[in-house]
């Protein structure tokens, strides 16, 4: 039986249509001739999701995207559907994570499997969601603080230049110009001196070189008198001057008790008074020999026996005498 040609057009429009029909169910990740399980996460800022875009668990691809909406309008919540062709089982209390899938690869989800024991999550229901900061937001929390601090900078470093600009003024300017010209004509000078330091010492190396030479016997000699001094016997010098200082150390000590005939003279108070009783008494006898010379000497040219002395009147005679004597 020959086939028609109106059913063979008809037949390849439905047909046609169902490969369109297929084509665009696949594109928004639904493939129609799979049994794919579908999971429900809410987000308050899907930032920049679409559908088609991947869903991973550890990284491998499980899925797309399939539908994002609203909740309601009084939240703003979004809803997004995800599509799993994957048999893979994870618990009910499993994550869908929001994250930046690259630089440029746009936003995606990752399932974060849950292995608790708990009942496996089945088509239908709602993961709990959460959002992983992407690397522009972590540039964003590296830099918002450095951004800070630089700003800081730039107001103190503004602030110093201000300051440094106030600071050099005119005269300030004039000032420092005239101290670098002072200071190259020292370094002018400085350098002449040292032009004339050589030439002295070029003219007087002879006698440089012999004030050194002396200098080294010096050193040589002093060195020998230092050992020369070393090799001494100082040990046995110090020992017997040890002795000494303790013999005398032992003398003094025996004066201090009165032993011996000088601690007995320094320590003998009888002997002190008796000493200055007789001073006395000497001191007595030659004034007495001063004033009456003759009690003590006679001269008898005729054999004359002298009177007896009477110390009342020779007294009496020597005031008279004196008196005479003064008028």
């Amino acid at each position: 039986m020959a086939i028609s040609r109106e059913v063979k057009t008809a037949v390849l429009v439905i047909a046609g249509l169902l490969l369109i029909i297929f084509l665009f169910n696949y594109l928004k990740g639904e493939n129609l001739l799979d049994s794919s399980r579908k999971f429900y996460a809410e987000f308050d800022n899907v930032e920049g999701l679409e559908t088609s875009a991947p869903v991973t668990i550890n990284g491998f691809q499980v899925g797309r995207v399939q539908e994002i909406n609203f909740m309601n309008e009084k939240s703003g919540k979004l809803r997004v559907m995800l599509l799993l062709e994957n048999d893979f089982k994870f618990s009910k209390n499993s994550e869908a994570q929001l994250y930046e899938n690259g630089l440029i690869g746009g936003k995606a989800i990752a399932i974060l499997p849950a292995f608790d024991g708990d009942a496996v999550a089945e088509t239908g229901m709602t993961l709990s969601s959460s959002l992983k900061p992407g690397l522009s937001d972590l540039l964003n929390q590296k830099l918002t603080p450095l951004q800070e601090k630089i700003e800081k900078v730039m107001v103190s470093a503004d602030s110093l230049i201000t300051n440094i600009n106030a600071v050099f003024d005119e005269q300030t300017k004039s000032n420092l110009r005239s101290s670098i010209a002072e200071l190259n004509t020292t370094i002018v000078s400085f350098r002449k001196t040292s032009g004339s330091i050589n030439a002295m010492v070029t003219d007087n190396k002879d006698k440089l070189e012999n004030t050194l030479a002396n200098i080294d016997q010096i050193s040589t000699n002093l060195s020998s008198i230092t050992d020369s001094i070393a090799s001494a016997d100082l040990a046995a010098t110090i020992n017997n001057l040890e002795k000494t200082i303790g013999k005398f150390d032992t003398m003094l000590t025996s004066i201090e008790n009165g032993d011996g005939s000088i601690g007995k003279l320094l320590k003998d108070e009888g002997l002190y008074n008796n000493l200055e009783g007789a001073s006395a008494q000497l001191e007595q006898l030659l004034q007495d020999m001063k004033l009456n010379p003759k009690r003590y000497v006679h001269f008898s040219i005729f054999g004359k026996r002298p009177g007896d002395y009477d110390a009342g009147a020779n007294e009496e005679k020597d005031i008279d005498e004196q008196n005479d004597n003064k008028e």
